[in-house]
């Protein structure tokens, strides 16, 4: 932990922000206070702020629609807080994007040692699988297919170009990035930050048909996308031949360098 660290605290009770305040500022931490969730957008806009700790049931939007909108507009870990132990609520919560959830009335040690978790893991989570944005020279080869970081353009072989929305343009580089490794849904959705992603991470399966059926010669038999039973994604920029109509392709090369375009 650093003293740089920023926490938010939502809660419409203030015994509980008044204690937290005091607490978490024993322990080296930052501390905003929020009553509600009515100027939380501004706020997280113009702050840096680490980990929100967000009470369930608040005057206006309530925790559930705060978590959401939080999760479009910055990626930040959020503890949700609660006096409801209703399963449904907590299941719902964890959907929604929340990171921990905890129930009230709670044991501050125990809250201390979660936000240190979900601080850790979000930590971790950035350094395993956020890469730097490929060089916009370099192009990445798959089958009868080149994409152009620089151009944002995913181009055939006989030259034409297909259209890419930014959703798909921002997993299929993930892909390309990541050949011949299996990627989670929380990977894929932490690798591309990408808005277009609703909070559920089933919405990344949605995308995969969608851009299946853009590279796939038959998308019900894909062979560049694959999906792993209870891993996620692989992605095999040379599927054997079996999977495709067609030879199996190189694998992806920085086009020009001689060199490989993707990185492990």
């Amino acid at each position: 932990m650093t003293a740089s660290e920023h926490l938010l605290v939502v809660d419409d009770d203030p015994g509980i922000r008044s204690f937290l305040e005091r607490y978490l500022a024993k322990h080296g931490y930052q501390v905003s206070l929020m009553s509600d969730g009515e100027n939380i957008a501004e706020f997280l806009g113009g702050n840096a702020v680490d980990l929100v700790i967000l009470d369930l049931m608040l005057p206006g939007k309530d925790g559930l629609q705060l978590t959401r909108d939080i999760r479009y507009q910055v990626d930040v870990p959020v503890i949700m807080l609660t006096a409801k132990g209703d399963d449904i609520d907590r299941i719902i919560g964890l959907e929604m994007g929340a990171d921990d959830y905890l129930p009230k009335p709670f044991n501050p040690r125990e809250l201390l040692a979660r936000i240190r978790s979900v601080l850790k893991r979000a930590q971790a989570r950035r350094q395993s699988v956020v890469e730097p944005e490929p060089a916009a020279e370099k192009k990445y080869s798959f089958g009868r297919w080149v994409l152009d970081p620089g151009r944002h353009e995913l181009t055939s072989s006989r030259g034409e170009q297909h259209s890419l929305t930014h959703g798909e343009y921002a997993l299929l580089l993930a892909f390309v990035t990541h050949p011949n490794r299996v990627l989670s849904r929380d990977q894929l959705l932490d690798i591309t930050r990408d808005r277009e992603f609703a909070p559920f991470d089933r919405s990344i399966d949605v995308q995969v048909s969608r851009l299946r059926r853009k590279i796939e010669d038959d998308p019900k038999r894909p062979g560049f996308i694959t999906t792993v039973r209870g891993g996620g994604y692989l992605f095999d920029p040379s599927p054997a031949p079996t999977a495709r109509a067609g030879p199996a392709s190189p694998r992806p090369t920085a086009c020009g360098s001689g060199a490989t375009g993707a990185s492990k």
